[in-house]
């Protein structure tokens, strides 16, 4: 009969534990710390730095060139359990953050050299990411591929923080080195390696031929390629036919490549530098430009030529025929070679053109001009101005630099004595010729 009043005699005592309980959480967790501490007092439970990295930008890179290359590096740390609002000290630093982070990137045996040493690069609050950029130069002969670069993280972070006392926290920080790995493709392209150079004709001051054998050495076929060839910045040497097209320029093919050049007149005799690339269509379809590469051009000395010194000799008012003799002291052949004099005041002539033919280096021409003199002209030495026209081997007309060839204009009574000088000199070795063959005479009947 006293069953129902014992249960709800029970059921009151756990409704009023209840609620003393919920009375005495709320006084724990809300009341009692707005009351005994007023700051916005934090503790971190739990968290720590989760570092990844990536490129920036393109990945892609060419052989043979150089970059900076931006790596980004980011924090996705995050914090797991926090008391806020307690009667605790509240730390400076949080857990997930990266402090004193030093960034490296390495090579790993990839064709790559690496010109930026390790950089500091601060702290890294969770949730957040920074860039390091690194100086890199691909290899010229790198092969195609792709590479994986180790990306080297060294930093602290907030691994506890003990509270001692009412005023003081204790920190404990642990010191962390890791890598992490970054892809890089470096592409295939066609590169050009110079096995010979040879040359015909090339000579300073006319136009000569280059002939280039050229070595596919790249891991890229190149489709409608084209080489060309381009001065090398004050090189004497230019192309007047630069271009030359092999069609299908395919991985560790040879081409041999012809080129017309101009050498100027200034050029020495010795090797100049040339640029030389080729245009093709890569594997995208896409017209690029090999790496250029510079050759060395041999280059012959100017043709030139001396005047030898004939003792010409002409009276005022007079005609006289006088002879010129013209050496090639260049170093390549002047074809069909022509000489030609500039009779100028107080000097005439109708004449003042002489055919020399082919001269090789070394080769002397006589050439001879009817020259007249002015009858009031003053008796000295004259300088008239002579040049040669010549032919190179690839038929260009090309002009000498001017020469110079002396006239000695004299008294008429100095020529009669140098005819009477003559005719006595000649007199005089006829005499002896007669004296000697009368003497074998004589000795053969004797």
């Amino acid at each position: 009969m006293n069953s129902q009043p014992e249960t709800k005699s029970k059921k009151d005592t756990i409704s009023r534990c209840i609620v003393i309980y919920l009375a005495v959480f709320a006084v724990i967790f809300f009341i009692a710390p707005s009351v005994a501490d007023d700051t916005s007092s934090a503790k971190y439970l739990a968290g720590s730095p989760q570092l990844s990295a990536h490129l920036s930008g393109i990945n892609e890179f060419t052989p043979g060139e150089e970059y900076n290359v931006p790596i980004t590096i980011e924090n996705n740390g995050t914090i797991e359990y926090k008391i806020v609002k307690s009667s605790i000290i509240g730390a400076g630093d949080v857990p997930n953050t990266a402090k004193n982070l030093i960034v490296d990137l390495g090579s790993a045996g990839a064709p790559i050299v690496i010109k930026s040493d390790s950089q500091l690069v601060g702290d890294l609050p969770g949730s957040s990411s920074l860039t390091a950029v690194f100086h890199l130069t691909i290899n010229g002969n790198a092969p195609a591929g792709v590479y994986y670069l180790p990306v080297g993280l060294n930093y602290t972070y907030l691994y506890s923080a003990t509270q001692l006392g009412t005023d003081t926290l204790s920190y404990v920080y642990k010191s962390v080195n890791e890598t992490v790995i970054v892809p890089i493709k470096i592409k295939p392209d066609v590169q050009i390696t110079a096995l010979s150079v040879r040359t015909k004709d090339l000579n300073a001051g006319n136009e000569g031929y280059v002939y280039v054998s050229l070595k596919n050495t790249g891991f890229e076929d190149g489709n409608n390629a084209t080489v060309s060839v381009q001065p090398h910045e004050n090189s004497p040497l230019s192309p007047t036919e630069g271009s030359f097209y092999i069609s299908n320029y395919s991985e560790g093919s040879v081409t041999n490549c012809t080129f017309k050049l101009m050498v100027s007149g200034d050029a020495q005799d010795k090797t100049y530098p040339l640029d030389i690339k080729v245009n093709y269509k890569n594997s995208d379809g896409i017209y690029v430009d090999s790496k250029t590469i510079t050759i060395g051009v041999p280059v012959g000395g100017k043709i030139t030529f001396d005047v030898e010194p004939v003792e010409t000799n002409i009276n005022p008012g007079s005609t006289a025929l006088i002879t010129v003799k013209f050496k090639n002291v260049g170093s390549a052949t002047a074809y069909n070679a022509q000489a030609r004099i500039s009779a100028v005041d107080p000097f005439s002539s109708n004449d003042d053109t002489s055919f020399l033919g082919d001269m090789a280096p070394g080769d002397v021409r006589q050439a001879s001009y009817k020259i007249s003199v002015r009858s009031d002209t003053t008796t000295k030495d004259f300088g008239l101005d002579s040049e040669i026209q010549y032919r190179d081997a690839i038929d260009n007309q090309i002009t000498s630099d001017p020469l110079k060839v002396t006239v000695h204009v004299v008294p008429a009574g100095n020529l009669i004595s140098y005819g009477i000088i003559g005719i006595i000199i000649i007199a005089g070795i006829a005499g002896l010729g007669y004296w000697v063959y009368s003497r074998r005479i004589k000795n053969r009947s004797g």
